[in-house]
């Protein structure tokens, strides 16, 4: 263990100098830069993605089930299984307040309150978003506030059913799987 601490240390001393930061592309989501950086005395060219950040929420049924949500996504073509989650709506929202927005928008459920779960960094290579994901019960149904261009249905699963997706390789969206497990270790289930 120790060797593997000094190790660590060492990488972590190496240095890396951005020198220039160039904005390439503003979309509605994310602004894409090209970094020139310095490393060990090379140059680089490193793409850097900025997202403003976001939330999401794994919604816990009275009798066991999380709701998910199956919308399609046009990076991958196809329609995925996910939890319901967004981005911030502006740069001072709170992650909490957007959690509770898109609980509400996506499944037609709301609650009083919201516990913390977990973050994640969602592509940490080139992408800085970080997500909040949130944990709610004690559902009410109310709903959905979809937004013009979403087509979400809302689907109840068993987290046992969602466990066996995950490790067939048919749940793969980085925030949902993480997001169960998670609760399943939480739940004490694995």
């Amino acid at each position: 263990m120790e060797q593997k601490v000094e190790k660590q240390a060492s990488l972590e001393s190496v240095p890396v100098k951005r020198l220039k930061r160039e904005l390439k592309y503003q979309g509605t989501i994310l602004k894409m830069y090209e970094d020139t950086v310095e490393v060990n005395g090379h140059q680089a060219k490193w793409d850097f993605i900025h997202h403003d950040g976001a939330a999401a929420v794994l919604p816990v049924t009275e009798d066991g089930k999380i709701l998910m949500v199956r919308q399609y996504r046009n990076a991958l073509d196809r329609y995925t299984l996910e939890i319901p989650a967004g981005k911030l709506d502006s740069l001072d929202e709170a992650k909490i307040d957007c959690a509770y927005r898109e609980l509400e928008e996506e499944t037609g459920y709301r609650c009083d309150h919201l516990e913390y779960l977990m973050s994640v960094n969602t592509t940490i290579a080139f992408c800085d978003e970080a997500l909040d994901i949130f944990l709610a019960r004690d559902l009410k149904k109310t709903h959905q506030h979809l937004d013009p261009d979403e087509e979400i249905e809302v689907e109840a699963w068993e987290l046992s059913d969602l466990l066996k997706r995950i490790y067939a390789g048919e749940l793969t969206d980085g925030k949902t799987v993480s997001a169960i497990l998670a609760y399943a270790c939480k739940a004490g289930q694995k």
